[in-house]
């Protein structure tokens, strides 16, 4: 399962959705929790056509979850959609603009120790995306080959005394790091889900204590 390769393609684009249109996401209907989106963007690779997704460490000035790995997202705003919304932040973090007609689907929703519900946006970012990081919101942002998601190592989980669910994580090679939930939840599901068609839920797992915040 590791040695298979992921090209930015038709082929990719078209079971990528398929998958997506076929799965009954689940939402999180939780009293209290902040609506919020993120993006899983698919682009090509700097250097060829292998597919991949962006991940961004966010911003240290950040008041929230600063220094952490993280999809580009964020809040809903009043009268948003979702899809507008992870188009929208894609936009400001990246510089990266989208079309509505490149959204391929959704993933469940995610309830987070922090009180938002984030809700995946699978989207198709294309060959040579023009990407420029926002320093206000983004440190550093990372092309990630889809073919370090089918690691033998993801996912990983840890058993903390704080809960009775384990924390999922996902070390990624071409990184040299370690990704926790829920952003490594969320690309877990999005493995199992968008790639390998395989209707897998995440939610339950737990997310690392300092993230809790």
């Amino acid at each position: 399962m590791e040695s298979q390769q992921f090209r930015l393609d038709r082929e990719l684009r078209s079971t990528m959705k398929a998958n997506l249109a076929s799965f009954e996401r689940v939402t999180a209907d939780q009293p209290g929790l902040r609506a919020a989106a993120v993006a899983i963007a698919i682009v090509g690779a700097e250097q060829d056509d292998t597919a991949c997704f962006l991940l961004t460490i966010r911003a240290a000035k950040l008041k929230r979850h600063r220094g952490q790995y993280a999809l580009p997202g964020g809040r809903i705003d009043e009268g948003e959609d979702t899809e507008g919304a992870a188009l929208r932040e894609l936009s400001e973090e990246l510089g990266l603009t989208l079309a509505p007609d490149q959204i391929l689907g959704q993933l469940d929703d995610f309830p987070t120790r922090s009180g938002f519900r984030i809700t995946p946006v699978v989207v198709w970012g294309g060959m040579n995306p023009d990407i420029k990081a926002n320093p206000h919101e983004v440190e550093s942002v990372f092309r990630i080959p889809l073919q370090d998601l089918l690691h033998h190592e993801v996912p990983r989980l840890h058993y903390i005394p704080e809960s009775e669910h384990p924390v999922l994580s996902a070390p990624f090679p071409t990184l040299g790091d370690e990704v926790f939930a829920p952003t490594a939840a969320m690309l877990f599901q999005f493995r199992e889900v968008a790639l390998s068609g395989r209707s897998t839920r995440v939610a339950h797992y737990e997310q690392p204590t300092f993230a809790w915040s």
